[in-house]
């Protein structure tokens, strides 16, 4: 994940970079640079988080089509988590208490969010592949299937909880 905030870094246009040569002014760059590539990752995570829930959604359809309403509850307790979670990313403090302030987070904290935002990619994308694998309706009892779905979200939420929880530290500490 480091790759982002280097390519982003390889990407600063002439103005930029003579200002780079400004005393003083890289530093303020580089977090804003940070800051605006932590931004930029948990929209991404924020948008995988959206294509589960439509792929959640479509599979309610189905069941609702198919006159099985039983497992509505299900379904919707599921999008409000994943849309809670959709929520927390897009809406976490990214930058405004001094998060990517040199002084404050050295390098092995970054590559602890970065591994970490990698790893609810991966999941996000395991999670994409239970919701595919719902029964449809009438083939068997999606119950189960459910449950899974409900108990991995709920990691994933709890994943999340500790990348904020790092965050806190490093802001604290």
């Amino acid at each position: 994940m480091t790759s982002g905030y280097e390519e982003a870094k390889a990407q600063r246009n002439v103005l930029e970079k003579l200002g780079s040569l400004i005393p003083g002014f890289r530093g303020f760059q580089d977090r804003e640079l940070r800051r605006d590539v932590d931004k930029l990752q948990r929209e991404h995570i924020a948008g995988e988080i959206g294509r589960v829930k439509a792929q959640l959604r479509d599979k309610a359809r189905a069941y609702t089509d198919g006159g099985q309403i039983a497992l509505l509850g299900p379904f919707d307790r599921l999008d409000r988590r994943l849309d809670g979670l959709g929520q927390s990313v897009r809406f976490a403090d990214y930058g405004a208490s001094g998060l990517f302030d040199a002084v404050k987070i050295g390098e092995a904290e970054l590559q602890r969010l970065y591994e970490l935002d990698l790893s609810l990619l991966e999941d996000l994308a395991a999670l994409r592949a239970e919701v595919a694998g719902i029964p449809a309706p009438g083939q068997a009892d999606a119950s189960a299937a459910l449950d899974r779905l409900e108990q991995h979200v709920r990691a994933l939420d709890e994943k999340w909880n500790g990348r904020e929880r790092v965050i806190s530290n490093v802001v604290r500490g």
